[in-house]
């Protein structure tokens, strides 16, 4: 396996060894990317190592990946799974046989891991990754709505500043306090406002200009 002595058919290896294991990892392959994954990957170790590099490195490259796994299965914030990408990296790097070849070694398992992220727009994403990510869209027949529908009832209704609003500050409408913006306008306490439009949970208010009584004559 002498084409293994150049750093670019290296950086290939590698990148498809991480590609695969990684999307083992994420995605429900039967097998099948794990298995190019570890081939690709023992082909690279059973070239590079030697006595200075020995079967050491193999064991922190897998401790990475049991440590990638074990933060997927039970702590799911990334800090564990962070320290196995590390190990993994190192585990890779130092049988290389210069620094140009560590450093694309590194950059590869790098992209590779990265580039299995697109195996979940194809294949059926793993349970234990579930907690990662937001697998059900927030929309409205499901029940999510970033607008409060009791808000948007609120358009046209008039009411009273509780505070004064600079631009913001509390209003009350039929007797339910409501915090409020009256956008660039100054407008003083217990004065009549209306409500002229609602954004989320953004309820836009305008004064209410009092009509001058006609005078008589």
């Amino acid at each position: 396996m002498e084409w293994l002595d150049s750093a670019s058919i290296g950086f290939i290896v590698i990148f498809l060894g991480t590609l695969f294991l990684f999307g083992e990892l994420l995605v429900k392959a039967r097998g099948l990317f794990a298995l190019l994954g570890v081939g690709l990957t023992a082909a690279y170790f059973l070239y590079h190592l030697t006595g200075d590099a020995g079967f050491w490195v193999v064991i922190l490259y897998l401790i990475g990946i049991a440590l990638i796994i074990l933060d997927g299965k039970l702590f799911s914030d990334g800090t564990v799974g962070l320290i196995g990408v590390i190990l993994m990296v190192v585990g890779l790097a130092i049988p290389a046989p210069n620094l140009v070849y560590g450093i694309l070694v590194g950059m590869a398992f790098i992209l590779g891991a990265l580039s299995s992220l697109f195996f979940l727009k194809v294949f059926t994403r793993r349970q234990m990754w579930a907690k990662l990510t937001f697998k059900d869209r927030l929309t409205s027949d499901r029940g999510y709505n970033s607008i409060n529908e009791s808000y948007k009832d609120l358009v046209g209704k008039k009411g009273k500043t509780l505070s004064s609003l600079r631009p913001t500050g509390t209003i009350v409408i039929e007797s339910q306090p409501y915090s409020a913006t009256s956008g660039g306008q100054w407008i003083e306490q217990e004065k009549e406002i209306e409500v002229l439009s609602v954004d989320g949970t953004r309820i836009l208010v305008a004064k209410v200009e009092q009509s001058e009584a006609p005078k008589e004559e």
